[in-house]
């Protein structure tokens, strides 16, 4: 039987095989070791900010991979902060009635239901995506309000004595966590000896095993899903196809029409489950609270070049940066300064290697000033603190644009029997 040969990708570049990654990972945990080594910033590698990174990065992934689908399909996708909101509202309507995983289900359907509608207007009447975008986020913001003071904080109903006002809905039944017995206390133990690199790796293992949310172990099947169907299957085949030139999609038979429905209902559902995220993880809907995490994930998904591996990186890089300066400060904040200019030392000279010497250039020079700023300074201002999720997503995209891929025909007007 003859193999199956996986081809090239499409830039010409060597995708990382198996060996490379778990090179990469094993250089990364060094790296984190020496530098709470040197900085004896312990929360670098604590489980308890592991943990904390883990819920910050679910929903902005889940939003990334609800990005990932519709763009995939050629449907730019703004409207992911507004199905979050759907999602959330929807699981705070439902949860508190009937338990977190009603709402979880109902928050899939509430975020599936704003895909739908970016669906009716970028493919059956062929609205512009980012306005259509724009208008979703709008619509929800506004529909989440109105429907917050009309079923949570109307005087004398049920739910605002149950505790609800027109900001929050009444409380839900919280979701027990998943702790995998004996693993967690081994690797607490281990952790506790304070040992380089060996105690480390046990405070970042122990995070996937002990007080895991059910809804983070859904997100990773779901990243692992949606790899499996958008790249192994026919169905997947098709569905990007349309994303790179929907009309010779169109000539083979296919209904590029249903396929942009199916991703970008897809892709709703995606947002409006990291939107039920949160709702189940603060046992409410809260006004407010997605804070921007659609667009967010939309920064995960360039990151990530348009795949379900790429996106969960990113979302993983902006959850840590995130649970840091929540629970670490300016100290621990200012740690990461070394952690990133030794980072981009090794970039540097990995970009030198294959004779990109302006990359390397530019690594370097951003190293060294990295360097420098940690090595004259003792703390990090609070207001710079609270921005460093932000520039840490700013700084990893402006290093890694220049091997982006988007799908060819992404935004682009398509209409039925048209040529290109």
């Amino acid at each position: 039987m003859l193999r199956r040969l996986r081809p090239p990708a499409a830039d010409g570049r060597r995708r990382l095989s198996g060996p490379v990654i778990l090179l990469l990972i094993a250089g990364a945990l060094v790296l984190f070791s020496l530098v709470r080594a040197l900085t004896d910033e312990a929360s670098l590698t604590e489980s308890a900010q592991w943990s904390s990174a883990i819920g910050a990065a679910v929903p902005i992934g889940l939003a990334g991979l609800g990005g990932l689908w519709a763009e995939r399909a050629g449907v730019i996708n703004i409207g992911l902060e507004g199905m979050m909101m759907l999602g959330m509202f929807a699981a705070g309507w439902i949860g508190w009635q009937h338990g977190p995983w009603a709402a979880v289900l109902a928050g899939i359907v509430g975020g599936a239901l704003g895909g739908l509608v970016h669906a009716v207007a970028t493919v059956t009447f062929g609205v512009d995506h980012i306005v259509s975008g724009v208008a979703i986020n709008i619509l929800a913001l506004g529909v989440v309000q109105f429907l917050a003071k009309l079923w949570f904080g109307a005087e004398g109903s049920e739910a605002a004595a149950a505790g609800g006002n027109d900001k929050q809905s009444p409380p839900m039944e919280t979701m027990e966590p998943f702790t995998v017995p004996g693993v967690s206390d081994w690797l607490g133990d281990i952790d506790e000896q304070n040992v380089f690199l060996l105690s480390d790796a046990a405070g970042i293992l122990r995070a996937a095993v002990q007080n895991v949310s059910w809804l983070s172990l859904l997100a990773v099947a779901l990243f692992v899903g949606s790899y499996l169907v958008l790249w192994r299957t026919s169905f997947g085949l098709r569905l990007r196809s349309c994303g790179e030139n929907p009309q010779a999609t169109e000539s083979l038979g296919v209904n590029v029409y249903l396929y942009k429905y199916v991703a970008l209902v897809v892709s709703g559902g995606l947002a409006g489950l990291g939107g039920a995220y949160l709702a189940v993880l603060i046992h409410m809907y809260l006004d407010g609270q997605t804070g921007g995490r659609g667009y967010l994930g939309l920064a995960t998904m360039i990151f990530g070049n348009w795949r379900p591996g790429g996106v969960a990186t990113g979302a993983g890089l902006f959850g840590f940066m995130d649970a840091l300066q929540n629970r670490g400060g300016g100290d621990t904040v200012h740690a990461t300064l070394l952690l990133f200019a030794l980072a981009l030392a090794g970039w540097a000279v990995w970009q030198l290697t294959r004779r990109r010497r302006g990359s390397a250039t530019a690594g370097a020079l951003l190293a060294v000033v990295l360097w420098v700023w940690f090595a004259t300074t003792d703390t990090m201002p609070s207001e710079f603190v609270s921005a460093t999720p932000y520039l840490t997503t700013l700084l990893v995209l402006a290093l890694f644009s220049q091997r982006l891929r988007p799908p060819k025909s992404i935004g682009k007007p398509y209409r039925r029997g048209e040529s290109t």
